[in-house]
């Protein structure tokens, strides 16, 4: 009798190109057979974000839970948190998910909560990245895997990709660059994780 698959809940925010490039590796690389691991469900707090209509064309389970609709950050957190382990969760991943978590969010999900992050962190944490790269002068960017803990991108770090900072980048254009290196070590993080436990 084979062992339960493992499963990995994705919260976004928007266009979900993270979550496309973690849906395309676990297709490829055979997730469920050789990890024992799936992408269960994609939670979104925004209805307009077009990574929905990606998980819901592959077939995913989708829950959108508006934060607006909350009094508090602790009342939508605890919502959230209800909603995530309604698909018991191996592994919580933040693949563009575009709100501050609470301390009780982070300890509930401790040890099974990643990010990814457009930065070499601990440079540039929180917003505005690639403008402020720009700005700094660097001359390499990129981007960090990181477990979550109850500071703000500050989580033991798992991954990170650097790209080059050309002379003619534009904010944009950087970002565009640092994304494509995103694509490639989440989900090889991700697999990492599965495979050492």
């Amino acid at each position: 009798m084979s062992a339960p698959l493992r499963n990995i809940v994705v919260l976004i925010s928007g266009a979900g190109s993270n979550l496309q490039a973690l849906m395309r590796a676990a297709q490829q690389e055979q997730w469920e057979q050789r990890l024992q691991a799936r992408i269960a469900a994609v939670v979104s707090n925004r209805s307009d974000a077009p990574g929905l209509a990606l998980a819901r064309t592959a077939g995913l389970a989708c829950e959108l839970l508006d934060h607006t609709e909350y009094p508090s950050r602790h009342a939508f957190d605890a919502a959230l948190m209800t909603r995530i382990d309604a698909h018991q969760p191996t592994l919580v991943l933040l693949a563009g998910f575009m709100r501050i978590l609470t301390p009780e969010f982070v300890r509930h999900y401790e040890g099974r909560l990643i990010n990814i992050h457009p930065s070499l962190l601990p440079a540039f944490t929180g917003l505005h990245t690639h403008r402020r790269a720009l700005e700094a002068g660097c001359k390499v960017a990129g981007a960090t895997v990181h477990r979550v803990t109850a500071e703000l991108d500050h989580g033991p770090i798992l991954a990170q990709a650097a790209v080059p900072v050309m002379p003619d980048d534009s904010p944009e254009t950087l970002a565009a660059r640092v994304r494509a290196a995103e694509h490639q070590i989440y989900p090889q993080a991700v697999r990492e994780w599965l495979q050492t436990r």
